[in-house]
Protein backbone atom coordinates (compact mmCIF):
# COMPACT_ATOMS: atom_id res chain seq x y z
CA UNK A 1 0.00 0.00 0.00
CA UNK A 2 2.01 3.34 -0.73
CA UNK A 3 -0.01 6.57 0.66
CA UNK A 4 0.81 9.53 -2.08
CA UNK A 5 1.28 13.06 -0.20
CA UNK A 6 2.43 15.94 -1.21
CA UNK A 7 5.38 17.55 0.61
CA UNK A 8 3.02 20.42 1.69
CA UNK A 9 0.42 17.54 3.10
CA UNK A 10 3.72 15.82 4.95
CA UNK A 11 5.06 19.09 6.83
CA UNK A 12 1.24 20.59 7.47
CA UNK A 13 -0.97 17.70 9.08
CA UNK A 14 -0.93 16.60 12.53
CA UNK A 15 2.43 15.08 13.52
CA UNK A 16 0.56 11.99 15.12
CA UNK A 17 -1.03 11.61 11.79
CA UNK A 18 1.84 11.40 9.69
CA UNK A 19 3.45 9.21 12.24
CA UNK A 20 0.12 6.57 12.80
CA UNK A 21 0.03 6.08 8.73
CA UNK A 22 3.95 5.41 8.86
CA UNK A 23 3.94 3.32 11.51
CA UNK A 24 0.82 1.38 9.77
CA UNK A 25 2.67 0.63 6.29
CA UNK A 26 5.79 -0.47 8.26
CA UNK A 27 3.60 -3.06 10.36
CA UNK A 28 1.90 -4.22 6.89
CA UNK A 29 5.43 -4.69 4.87
CA UNK A 30 8.12 -5.27 8.16
CA UNK A 31 5.50 -7.20 10.85
CA UNK A 32 6.32 -6.67 14.51
CA UNK A 33 9.65 -7.06 13.94
CA UNK A 34 12.53 -4.50 14.49
CA UNK A 35 16.28 -5.61 13.23
CA UNK A 36 19.61 -5.00 14.05
CA UNK A 37 23.52 -6.07 12.08
CA UNK A 38 26.09 -6.69 14.64
CA UNK A 39 28.90 -5.17 13.10
CA UNK A 40 32.55 -4.23 13.30
CA UNK A 41 34.02 -0.99 12.00
CA UNK A 42 37.17 -0.33 9.88
CA UNK A 43 38.17 3.06 9.21
CA UNK A 44 40.61 2.06 6.47
CA UNK A 45 41.30 6.15 6.08
CA UNK A 46 40.46 9.15 7.75
CA UNK A 47 41.69 11.10 4.99
CA UNK A 48 39.57 12.54 2.35
CA UNK A 49 39.18 15.12 -0.61
CA UNK A 50 36.31 16.95 0.99
CA UNK A 51 36.41 19.12 3.85
CA UNK A 52 32.03 19.00 5.02
CA UNK A 53 32.00 21.51 7.56
CA UNK A 54 30.23 19.00 9.99
CA UNK A 55 32.54 16.26 10.03
CA UNK A 56 34.51 14.97 12.24
CA UNK A 57 35.70 12.04 10.69
CA UNK A 58 38.21 13.52 8.14
CA UNK A 59 41.58 14.61 8.95
CA UNK A 60 44.12 16.65 6.97
CA UNK A 61 47.08 14.50 5.94
CA UNK A 62 48.79 16.96 8.37
CA UNK A 63 47.23 16.10 11.45
CA UNK A 64 48.70 13.55 13.87
CA UNK A 65 45.48 11.48 13.73
CA UNK A 66 45.85 10.97 9.99
CA UNK A 67 45.87 7.32 9.13
CA UNK A 68 45.46 4.76 6.80
CA UNK A 69 45.12 1.14 8.10
CA UNK A 70 47.83 -1.66 7.28
CA UNK A 71 46.33 -4.96 6.32
CA UNK A 72 47.45 -5.89 10.00
CA UNK A 73 45.30 -3.59 11.60
CA UNK A 74 42.77 -4.60 9.04
CA UNK A 75 42.76 -8.01 10.35
CA UNK A 76 43.03 -6.96 14.09
CA UNK A 77 40.10 -5.15 14.67
CA UNK A 78 38.12 -7.84 12.37
CA UNK A 79 39.56 -10.56 14.06
CA UNK A 80 38.55 -8.57 17.50
CA UNK A 81 35.07 -8.21 15.76
CA UNK A 82 34.72 -12.03 15.00
CA UNK A 83 35.58 -13.01 18.62
CA UNK A 84 32.27 -11.16 19.89
CA UNK A 85 30.13 -12.53 17.33
CA UNK A 86 29.88 -10.07 14.73
CA UNK A 87 28.95 -11.00 11.08
CA UNK A 88 29.68 -7.93 9.60
CA UNK A 89 32.77 -5.63 8.73
CA UNK A 90 32.38 -2.17 7.93
CA UNK A 91 34.69 -0.41 6.20
CA UNK A 92 34.24 3.22 6.73
CA UNK A 93 36.49 5.66 4.41
CA UNK A 94 37.27 9.16 3.15
CA UNK A 95 36.89 9.79 -0.31
CA UNK A 96 40.07 9.84 -3.20
CA UNK A 97 42.43 11.43 -0.90
CA UNK A 98 45.23 10.57 -2.92
CA UNK A 99 43.46 12.71 -5.92
CA UNK A 100 44.37 15.80 -3.71
CA UNK A 101 47.06 15.16 -0.74
CA UNK A 102 50.55 13.96 -1.81
CA UNK A 103 50.85 12.76 1.49
CA UNK A 104 47.94 10.34 0.99
CA UNK A 105 49.62 9.23 -2.19
CA UNK A 106 53.16 8.37 -0.52
CA UNK A 107 50.63 6.72 2.43
CA UNK A 108 49.49 4.30 -0.12
CA UNK A 109 52.88 3.79 -2.19
CA UNK A 110 53.95 2.47 1.10
CA UNK A 111 51.82 -0.42 1.06
CA UNK A 112 52.03 -0.91 -2.45
CA UNK A 113 48.90 1.14 -4.25
CA UNK A 114 48.37 4.52 -6.28
CA UNK A 115 44.54 4.10 -5.56
CA UNK A 116 42.62 3.66 -2.29
CA UNK A 117 39.75 2.03 -4.00
CA UNK A 118 42.31 -1.07 -4.88
CA UNK A 119 43.56 -1.05 -1.66
CA UNK A 120 40.24 -1.56 -0.45
CA UNK A 121 39.13 -4.39 -2.48
CA UNK A 122 42.17 -6.14 -1.51
CA UNK A 123 41.21 -5.54 2.12
CA UNK A 124 38.11 -6.96 1.37
CA UNK A 125 39.67 -9.87 -0.30
CA UNK A 126 41.36 -10.43 2.83
CA UNK A 127 39.13 -9.84 5.17
CA UNK A 128 36.86 -12.66 3.67
CA UNK A 129 39.99 -14.72 3.04
CA UNK A 130 41.02 -14.59 6.96
CA UNK A 131 37.80 -14.19 8.69
CA UNK A 132 34.29 -15.44 8.40
CA UNK A 133 32.63 -11.72 8.29
CA UNK A 134 30.67 -10.14 5.46
CA UNK A 135 32.21 -6.97 4.06
CA UNK A 136 29.94 -3.85 3.78
CA UNK A 137 32.26 -1.04 1.97
CA UNK A 138 30.94 2.77 2.19
CA UNK A 139 33.48 4.45 -0.12
CA UNK A 140 31.62 7.32 -1.29
CA UNK A 141 31.06 7.71 -5.28
CA UNK A 142 32.59 5.31 -7.46
CA UNK A 143 33.10 4.85 -10.88
CA UNK A 144 31.58 2.19 -13.03
CA UNK A 145 34.95 0.03 -12.67
CA UNK A 146 35.38 0.70 -9.07
CA UNK A 147 31.59 -0.77 -8.58
CA UNK A 148 32.63 -3.81 -10.60
CA UNK A 149 36.09 -4.16 -8.99
CA UNK A 150 34.49 -4.09 -5.17
CA UNK A 151 31.34 -6.51 -6.48
CA UNK A 152 32.75 -9.87 -5.96
CA UNK A 153 34.78 -9.07 -2.48
CA UNK A 154 31.56 -6.76 -0.74
CA UNK A 155 28.63 -8.21 0.07
CA UNK A 156 26.96 -4.69 0.03
CA UNK A 157 27.71 -1.05 -0.17
CA UNK A 158 26.74 2.15 0.87
CA UNK A 159 26.53 5.67 0.52
CA UNK A 160 24.68 8.04 2.34
CA UNK A 161 23.06 10.75 -0.57
CA UNK A 162 22.73 13.36 2.18
CA UNK A 163 21.05 15.90 0.12
CA UNK A 164 20.44 16.56 -3.56
CA UNK A 165 20.54 20.15 -2.85
CA UNK A 166 23.58 22.50 -5.10
CA UNK A 167 22.56 25.14 -3.13
CA UNK A 168 24.14 23.66 -0.26
CA UNK A 169 27.88 23.37 -2.28
CA UNK A 170 27.77 26.86 -2.75
CA UNK A 171 30.42 28.99 -0.35
CA UNK A 172 29.34 29.62 2.92
CA UNK A 173 28.00 26.07 2.97
CA UNK A 174 28.70 22.68 4.38
CA UNK A 175 29.83 21.08 0.85
CA UNK A 176 31.51 23.95 -0.37
CA UNK A 177 34.60 22.71 -2.40
CA UNK A 178 33.67 19.20 -1.94
CA UNK A 179 33.76 17.45 -5.73
CA UNK A 180 32.20 13.99 -4.44
CA UNK A 181 29.33 15.81 -2.39
CA UNK A 182 27.62 17.68 -5.74
CA UNK A 183 24.35 16.14 -5.96
CA UNK A 184 24.70 14.78 -9.47
CA UNK A 185 27.93 12.59 -8.74
CA UNK A 186 25.95 10.98 -5.92
CA UNK A 187 23.11 10.28 -7.81
CA UNK A 188 24.76 8.86 -10.80
CA UNK A 189 26.54 6.32 -7.90
CA UNK A 190 23.52 5.20 -6.64
CA UNK A 191 22.12 4.89 -10.66
CA UNK A 192 25.55 2.67 -11.45
CA UNK A 193 25.18 0.31 -7.84
CA UNK A 194 21.75 -0.82 -9.43
CA UNK A 195 22.98 -1.06 -12.73
CA UNK A 196 25.05 -3.56 -11.57
CA UNK A 197 22.97 -5.00 -9.11
CA UNK A 198 24.32 -4.29 -5.80
CA UNK A 199 22.33 -4.53 -2.74
CA UNK A 200 22.96 -0.18 -1.62
CA UNK A 201 22.67 1.45 1.42
CA UNK A 202 21.96 5.53 1.34
CA UNK A 203 20.00 7.95 3.39
CA UNK A 204 19.57 11.88 4.55
CA UNK A 205 21.45 13.82 6.74
CA UNK A 206 18.90 16.00 8.39
CA UNK A 207 19.69 19.60 9.62
CA UNK A 208 22.74 20.57 7.53
CA UNK A 209 20.58 23.73 5.71
CA UNK A 210 18.30 21.86 3.59
CA UNK A 211 15.06 22.90 3.41
CA UNK A 212 11.85 20.03 3.80
CA UNK A 213 11.18 20.46 -0.47
CA UNK A 214 14.50 19.18 -0.62
CA UNK A 215 13.91 16.23 1.72
CA UNK A 216 11.24 15.37 -0.20
CA UNK A 217 12.54 15.77 -3.43
CA UNK A 218 15.72 13.59 -2.66
CA UNK A 219 13.78 10.71 -1.02
CA UNK A 220 11.87 11.13 -3.91
CA UNK A 221 15.15 10.87 -6.14
CA UNK A 222 16.15 7.64 -3.75
CA UNK A 223 12.74 5.57 -4.55
CA UNK A 224 12.67 6.52 -8.29
CA UNK A 225 16.12 4.99 -8.50
CA UNK A 226 14.98 1.84 -6.46
CA UNK A 227 11.98 1.73 -8.36
CA UNK A 228 14.23 1.02 -11.77
CA UNK A 229 16.37 -1.45 -10.31
CA UNK A 230 15.38 -2.93 -6.99
CA UNK A 231 18.94 -2.36 -5.12
CA UNK A 232 17.84 -0.03 -2.46
CA UNK A 233 17.81 -2.17 0.33
CA UNK A 234 17.53 0.26 3.46
CA UNK A 235 17.85 4.04 3.93
CA UNK A 236 19.03 6.08 6.96
CA UNK A 237 17.83 9.18 8.67
CA UNK A 238 20.43 10.67 10.57
CA UNK A 239 20.30 13.71 12.37
CA UNK A 240 23.11 16.38 12.33
CA UNK A 241 25.08 16.24 16.09
CA UNK A 242 27.18 19.45 16.76
CA UNK A 243 30.70 18.77 17.81
CA UNK A 244 33.36 21.28 19.22
CA UNK A 245 35.98 20.79 16.34
CA UNK A 246 33.83 21.34 13.26
CA UNK A 247 33.27 24.44 10.98
CA UNK A 248 29.14 24.11 12.19
CA UNK A 249 30.09 23.71 15.66
CA UNK A 250 27.03 26.68 16.59
CA UNK A 251 24.98 25.27 13.88
CA UNK A 252 21.42 24.37 15.60
CA UNK A 253 20.27 20.72 16.11
CA UNK A 254 17.44 19.42 14.21
CA UNK A 255 14.34 19.50 16.95
CA UNK A 256 12.76 15.52 17.76
CA UNK A 257 9.52 16.94 15.75
CA UNK A 258 11.30 17.32 12.93
CA UNK A 259 13.11 14.04 13.03
CA UNK A 260 9.91 12.37 13.67
CA UNK A 261 8.22 14.00 10.72
CA UNK A 262 11.01 13.08 8.21
CA UNK A 263 11.20 9.65 9.23
CA UNK A 264 7.70 9.16 8.77
CA UNK A 265 7.67 10.99 5.61
CA UNK A 266 10.60 8.78 4.17
CA UNK A 267 8.56 5.56 5.08
CA UNK A 268 5.37 7.07 3.41
CA UNK A 269 7.19 8.00 0.55
CA UNK A 270 9.91 5.31 0.20
CA UNK A 271 8.66 1.52 -1.44
CA UNK A 272 7.81 -0.46 1.64
CA UNK A 273 10.42 -3.20 0.73
CA UNK A 274 13.56 -0.29 1.67
CA UNK A 275 13.53 -0.92 5.46
CA UNK A 276 14.25 2.48 7.21
CA UNK A 277 16.84 3.05 10.03
CA UNK A 278 18.21 6.12 12.31
CA UNK A 279 21.06 5.19 14.41
CA UNK A 280 19.96 4.49 17.76
CA UNK A 281 23.06 6.22 19.51
CA UNK A 282 21.95 9.94 18.06
CA UNK A 283 18.85 10.21 20.18
CA UNK A 284 17.34 8.47 22.95
CA UNK A 285 14.24 8.46 22.03
CA UNK A 286 13.70 5.28 20.64
CA UNK A 287 10.34 4.01 21.14
CA UNK A 288 9.41 7.74 19.22
CA UNK A 289 11.51 7.06 16.47
CA UNK A 290 9.78 3.05 16.80
CA UNK A 291 6.26 4.90 16.45
CA UNK A 292 7.82 7.52 13.48
CA UNK A 293 7.56 4.15 11.33
CA UNK A 294 11.72 2.62 11.20
CA UNK A 295 12.39 -1.01 11.26
CA UNK A 296 15.70 -1.43 12.12
CA UNK A 297 18.62 0.21 14.27
CA UNK A 298 21.19 -0.18 11.61
CA UNK A 299 24.77 -1.80 12.80
CA UNK A 300 25.90 -1.56 16.21
CA UNK A 301 29.51 -2.72 16.88
CA UNK A 302 30.57 -4.58 20.67
CA UNK A 303 34.06 -3.72 19.93
CA UNK A 304 34.46 -0.27 17.74
CA UNK A 305 33.17 3.52 17.90
CA UNK A 306 30.92 5.37 16.05
CA UNK A 307 33.79 6.91 14.18
CA UNK A 308 31.87 9.34 12.80
CA UNK A 309 30.49 10.45 15.78
CA UNK A 310 32.37 9.56 18.48
CA UNK A 311 31.39 11.32 21.25
CA UNK A 312 27.95 9.05 21.13
CA UNK A 313 28.26 5.71 22.40
CA UNK A 314 26.48 3.08 20.67
CA UNK A 315 23.79 1.92 22.80
CA UNK A 316 23.71 -1.93 24.71
CA UNK A 317 21.28 -4.62 23.07
CA UNK A 318 19.17 -5.18 26.09
CA UNK A 319 18.33 -1.31 26.11
CA UNK A 320 17.09 -1.47 22.41
CA UNK A 321 15.68 -5.19 23.36
CA UNK A 322 13.79 -3.72 25.94
CA UNK A 323 12.43 -0.90 24.01
CA UNK A 324 11.54 -2.86 21.33
CA UNK A 325 9.47 -4.44 23.81
CA UNK A 326 8.11 -2.02 25.27
CA UNK A 327 6.45 -0.60 21.49
CA UNK A 328 5.34 -4.14 20.82
CA UNK A 329 8.26 -5.64 18.37
CA UNK A 330 10.86 -8.26 18.06
CA UNK A 331 14.39 -7.51 18.30
CA UNK A 332 16.36 -9.84 16.37
CA UNK A 333 19.83 -9.63 14.09
CA UNK A 334 20.07 -9.43 10.69
CA UNK A 335 23.17 -9.86 8.14
CA UNK A 336 24.18 -6.68 5.88
CA UNK A 337 21.95 -7.59 3.63
CA UNK A 338 18.65 -7.92 4.06
CA UNK A 339 17.00 -10.88 3.96
CA UNK A 340 14.98 -10.98 0.38
CA UNK A 341 18.51 -10.60 -1.49
CA UNK A 342 19.37 -13.86 0.23
CA UNK A 343 16.00 -16.11 -0.68
CA UNK A 344 14.56 -14.37 -3.79
CA UNK A 345 17.38 -12.20 -5.62
CA UNK A 346 20.42 -14.34 -6.25
CA UNK A 347 21.77 -12.28 -8.56
CA UNK A 348 22.18 -8.87 -6.69
CA UNK A 349 25.33 -11.20 -4.99
CA UNK A 350 28.53 -12.92 -6.15
CA UNK A 351 28.06 -16.58 -5.62
CA UNK A 352 30.65 -17.34 -3.15
CA UNK A 353 29.56 -14.22 -1.27
CA UNK A 354 26.00 -15.87 -1.15
CA UNK A 355 27.16 -18.91 -0.58
CA UNK A 356 28.46 -17.60 3.14
CA UNK A 357 25.97 -15.70 4.04
CA UNK A 358 23.82 -18.61 2.86
CA UNK A 359 25.70 -20.78 5.77
CA UNK A 360 25.30 -17.70 7.94
CA UNK A 361 21.53 -17.35 7.95
CA UNK A 362 18.23 -18.77 9.28
CA UNK A 363 15.67 -20.07 6.84
CA UNK A 364 14.32 -16.82 6.53
CA UNK A 365 16.96 -14.86 5.95
CA UNK A 366 17.85 -13.25 9.38
CA UNK A 367 21.05 -14.04 11.24
CA UNK A 368 21.48 -17.35 12.67
CA UNK A 369 22.95 -17.49 16.02
CA UNK A 370 22.15 -14.25 17.60
CA UNK A 371 24.39 -12.90 20.60
CA UNK A 372 21.80 -11.23 22.66
CA UNK A 373 22.36 -10.06 25.79
CA UNK A 374 19.28 -9.29 26.66
CA UNK A 375 18.65 -12.94 26.96
CA UNK A 376 21.59 -14.05 28.45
Amino acid sequence: MRIDLSADDLSRAPLSDVMAQAAALRDAQWGRRVSYSRKVFVPLTNMCRDTCTYCTFVKHPDEPDASLLTPEDVLRIAREGEATGCKELLFSLGEKPELRYAAARDALARLGYERLTDYLRDMCALVLSETSLLPHVNAGTLTDEEIDLLRPVSASMGMMLETISRRLTRKGHPHYACPDKVPVQRLRTLERAGQRKVPFTTGLLIGIGETWAERIEALHAINDCHTRYGHIQEVIIQNFQRKPDIGMANHPEPALDDMLRTIAAARIILAPDISLQAPPNLHDRHIQYLNAGINDWGGISPVTIDHINPQHAWPQLDQLAQSCAAAGYAFEERLTVYPKYIRDRAEFLDPAILDRMTLMARADGMAAQQILEAAQ
